[in-house]
């Protein structure tokens, strides 16, 4: 049973520090409102860490080398008694504190899924099963073992969002779950290579030939929405997909209904992200994936007006919520370098199943969206040095990437691009294998790490 604080002025809340601008949203979010905020990294060049909004800092170990460790720094700070909740920002967060939130609820509020709920959205075919028994549409999806139409366009991605022992068993600390490959058609990869090579069976499905995503984002509090928001993703990292670079607040019925359905099927608790793109054969919104956790778009969606970190912790703290909140539909914002990202894409690379914009349409069109909606993730007045850093992370992470880099062999015929994810890092690369030929990118606005090893 968690604890009562006896002074609510000195209520905290810890935030993850990561690379992505959903840590600094909360900050700026709950700050102003008098929550003392706590950030809590593996390292201080986390943009959050340089946040005016930003009262204390604490080390944390890497959940990617040692998720472990990171479980545990992460209860001690909750045993703190000016910690009132923590606020899940990444994959290892929720899972973190969904696997041991028995311990935690003795220590803090909990606004967030069991540990067996939750493994129904990281294990991607138990999310399927659910969104058929809700009659939420999706793409046709089968384990990669046994799926047999290799003429149609598919995608293979891995069945599961965070590599733990609950999920990969003994291969957990050898394996590497991958990301997500755009399958050319007439090319079947090997099971058994894709079983040594991630740990794991990925999973298949067919490919939606459409970019644009749409996310129905809510918070639940015990399989009851407390608020909903929507966005359209008009440009993405890549050309052919990614993170969020520009999206545009919408309200569209039909994908209120179907975001609806699958988290009332799941009885849900807590935050979410869910993922569908629009199939032009019918129109049908088609579940993609759902990102238990704050997105890496939240500072948008809190310029639009659903302001999630405040309804997060009014949830936490049993407070009322505004009955109907509302947001304005319309509005667009943009992440800089997801932008600058997008250019380079459409100027450099090649996407064999996505049809490539020319740079000059390109360029015109961010340069339009830019001018009608001049509103940016990290970019503001009262706080601009969260965005000098990511830009300074980012300079360094490209001198990085140029010392590491090796000449490739003659007989390579992959082209590799490492993409910074806004939540981590994903892979995106056109590659020409013995397998067939496809296309890797990491597919979310959300999206974490998964191909790094954890405990």
């Amino acid at each position: 049973m968690q604890r009562y604080r006896d002074d609510a002025d000195d209520a905290g809340v810890v935030v993850p520090g990561i690379d992505a601008p959903s840590t600094v949203a909360c900050l700026r979010s709950l700050r102003p409102r008098g929550v003392r905020t706590i950030v809590g990294a593996e390292s201080r060049s986390t943009p959050a860490a340089a946040s005016a909004y930003r009262d204390e800092f604490v080390g944390l170990p890497d959940p990617n080398s040692d998720l472990a460790a990171y479980g545990d720094a992460l209860l001690s700070l909750a045993e703190r008694p000016d910690v009132e909740t923590i606020i899940p920002v990444r994959e290892e967060d929720i899972y973190v504190l969904a696997e041991r939130k028995d311990a935690f609820a003795d220590e803090v509020a909990t606004p967030w899924p069991d540990f067996e709920t939750l493994r129904k959205v990281q294990d991607r075919v138990e999310l399927f099963a659910a969104a058929d028994a809700a009659g939420v549409a999706a793409p046709d999806t089968a384990l990669l073992d046994q799926w047999d139409d290799w003429d149609r366009e598919t995608i293979v991605k891995p069945r599961y969002t965070v590599a733990s022992s609950d999920y990969l068993g003994a291969r957990f600390d050898d394996a590497e779950i991958g990301s997500t490959e755009f399958q050319q058609p007439g090319t079947r990869p090997d099971p058994q290579n894709a079983l040594e090579r991630r740990g794991h069976i990925p999973i298949v499905q067919e490919r939606i030939p459409n970019v644009h995503e749409f996310g129905f984002f809510a918070l639940y509090d015990r399989g009851e929405p407390v608020a909903t928001f929507q966005h359209c993703q008009r440009r993405a990292w890549k050309y052919c997909g990614g993170p969020s670079a520009y999206r545009e607040s919408v309200h569209i019925p039909e994908l209120e209904t179907a975001g609806r359905a699958l988290l009332d099927e799941l009885e849900w608790h807590g935050l979410a992200m869910v993922e569908f793109l629009r199939d032009p054969a019918d129109g049908e919104f088609k579940l993609m994936e759902i990102n238990p956790r704050f997105w890496s778009s939240l500072p948008f969606s809190v310029r639009a007006g659903a302001d999630f970190p405040y309804y997060y912790w009014r949830l936490a703290t049993g407070e009322s919520i505004a009955s109907e909140p509302t947001y304005e539909v319309g509005m667009g914002g943009h992440l800089l370098r997801g932008e600058l990202s997008y250019l380079h894409s459409v100027a450099t690379e090649e996407y064999p199943l996505v049809e490539r914009p020319s740079l000059r349409t390109a360029a015109r069109e961010v340069a339009t969206s830019l001018v009608r909606h001049p509103r940016f993730d990290y970019a503001v007045a009262d706080d601009p040095v969260p965005f000098f850093q990511d830009g300074v992370n980012l300079v360094r992470a490209w001198l990085d990437g140029r010392s590491d880099a090796e000449p490739p062999a003659e007989t390579e015929a992959a082209i590799e691009t490492e993409i910074a994810d806004e939540d981590g890092t994903e892979t995106a690369d056109t590659s020409s294998t013995a397998e067939g030929d496809s296309t890797r990118s990491a597919q979310t606005d959300g999206g974490s790490p998964s191909d790094s090893r954890r405990p």
